[in-house]
């Protein structure tokens, strides 16, 4: 377009003729190119975009699509492009630990490091940066992903102990985990959320291992001739006489240098904690009570995420002590999600007496002893309860008599839980009993007479069933008339429910509801969709007899 106007309103070109007649007549050749024109073009603009500053610049480019590719323009807009970014999820790191990241990223809040610190390989010819890893075949290629981790696989990693070993030797060290955390903690003093994996815990238990030995061995008694033993005896007098201080010393010097190795075994986390004052959002895979000891710095942390044992990856867990730690410096919490953890009535009734923020709780997986439901009452502020994974919700609540209640608690959802327990599930539901939303998604057990007791919720604006295969219409049925103020019925995949087998009462409660979603029978939902095609009919179109 540029060359056109130019020769239409008579600019001189290389080898071209001036209008003779009606027409232009334009000769080929060889020294003129349309691209010539183009790069003067692109350069004039080069020329005015450098003129402006860096703040112009970048308030030009925040205006641009949230996954701009312009970084590759120049390196000026690719320094520029990294001041803009906020958020990060490193897959390797060696990225953080060359100082990579932190000169072409200076201004990050978000930081994933969780695929990092698992070391995951994915090629052939790569292997595994921790310091006690071992080889793997260059063939092996089975990958093995749960709860968004995934790491590789050898062939020889059959039990779940071979797994275990497995994972664990694609893991960072201890020393480089530390290494990465102080230059994160150094560089980003305004870190707002973390997500790493603590894998310390392996040194950990191996120093509790090797002390626990020793002391056994030094506590074992040695048999030894008298003779010996009359010399060993002389020669402790001889020196209890000439270094008494010293020999009383032994102890106390013993116990510092434990305390010296615990605290540079969280020496990473610690330093986050300490630099990072802006921190509100944590998650935490592979926790300990140490760690959640090393993190007790952090006084604003809002979103929690602790996650202990994973089933076929790996088993630490933390306890009742390293949540009451948590409760005591977490004060400002507003969300909690604890999986895989050894918690009871001690861990729970603590965070609800010290963290009067808190309004939404997740458990998920199995962990919880005895009489934890009891300690709800103390979350007095908790508006939504989330149980994921549970495979038995309290086998001794105690006597639902003395159970208090959650007086603010507006929502319950259970997914993927266990409810043949009926003491338990009747627990529960004595405790959140003026919760207004309730929720059941693939919870197993879940039958009519166990799906009634949730009838002393009388408060119930909406109820959902989804996966429950056991539940009958009738049940359903039973439900929707104790629910006085039910605003919202959610009815998915129930295959036990029929629509024959609706009753003219239930038909008319629908009619005054504000949301009805009703897909209750997958075969029905199916044959629906299939309605005209002359899919599913026996014998087909293609197998008729001639």
């Amino acid at each position: 377009m540029a060359t056109r106007e130019m020769v239409g309103r008579g600019g001189s070109l290389p080898g071209a003729m001036r209008s003779k007649g009606l027409g232009n007549k334009i000769i080929d050749d060889d020294s003129w190119k349309p691209s010539s024109v183009v790069v003067v073009v692109a350069a004039d603009r080069g020329n005015m975009i450098s003129s402006f500053n860096d703040d112009v610049l970048l308030n030009i480019l925040r205006r641009l699509s949230p996954a701009p590719h312009y970084a590759l323009v120049c390196k000026r807009w690719m320094r520029l492009h990294g001041q803009l970014r906020l958020s990060i999820k490193v897959h390797d790191w060696r990225f953080l630990e060359s100082g990579r990241m932190l000169f072409r990223f200076p201004n990050l809040t978000d930081v994933d490091l969780s695929l990092a610190c698992s070391c995951i390989v994915t090629s052939s010819s790569s292997t595994p940066r921790g310091e006690n890893n071992n080889k793997q075949s260059s063939s092996a290629a089975i990958l093995l992903t749960h709860q968004g981790l995934t790491v590789q696989l050898g062939y020889d990693a059959v039990d779940p102990s071979s797994i275990e070993r497995c994972i664990e030797a694609q893991q960072l060290s201890p020393a480089q985990l530390d290494k990465g955390l102080k230059l994160l903690a150094d560089a980003y003093p305004g870190l707002q959320r973390l997500c790493v994996v603590d894998v310390r815990r392996d040194s950990y238990f191996g120093r509790r291992k090797t002390r626990i030995t020793s002391m056994s061995a030094a506590a074992a008694p040695a048999e030894v001739p008298e003779e010996e033993e009359i010399k060993d005896l002389r020669e402790a007098v001889k020196k209890k006489k000439k270094k008494p201080a010293a020999a009383a010393g032994e102890e106390e010097e013993a116990e510092e240098e434990e305390e010296e190795e615990e605290e540079e075994e969280t020496a990473g986390i610690a330093r986050i904690a300490q630099n990072c004052r802006l921190l509100q959002e944590l998650e935490l895979y592979q926790c300990t009570d140490e760690t959640l000891r090393a993190v007790s710095a952090c006084k604003n942390l809002q979103i929690v995420r602790l996650i202990g044992s994973v089933t076929g990856f790996y088993h630490c867990t933390f306890t009742d002590i390293g949540l009451t730690i948590m409760s005591q410096s977490f004060r400002r919490l507003v969300k909690l999600e604890l999986s895989g953890c050894e918690a009871s009535y001690e861990g729970i009734s603590a965070i609800g007496k010290c963290c009067l923020m808190l309004e939404e709780l997740t458990l998920s997986n199995k962990g919880f002893y005895e009489g934890w439901v009891a300690a709800l009452s103390f979350l007095t502020c908790l508006k939504t309860l989330r149980l994921e994974g549970c495979k038995q919700i309290d086998r001794n609540p105690g006597p639902v008599q003395l159970l208090g209640r959650c007086s603010a608690i507006e929502r319950l959802h259970l997914e993927r839980c266990d409810l043949r327990d009926r003491a338990g599930f009747n627990a529960l539901l004595t405790v959140c009993s003026v919760v207004k939303e309730l929720e059941f998604q693939d919870c197993w057990g879940l039958e009519d007479e166990t799906l009634s007791l949730a009838a002393n919720c009388k408060r119930v604006k909406l109820l959902g069933l989804e996966g429950c295969s056991l539940v009958t219409t009738s049940g359903v049925d039973t439900l929707v008339q104790a629910f006085r103020d039910l605003q919202r019925l959610r009815v998915t995949f129930c295959d036990n429910i029929r629509d024959s087998e609706l009753s003219p009462a239930l038909c008319d409660r629908v009619l005054t509801l504000k949301e009805f979603s009703w897909r209750p029978d997958t075969k029905s939902v199916l044959a629906a969709g299939l309605a005209g095609t002359g899919v599913g009919q026996r014998g087909g179109r293609f197998f008729r007899r001639a």
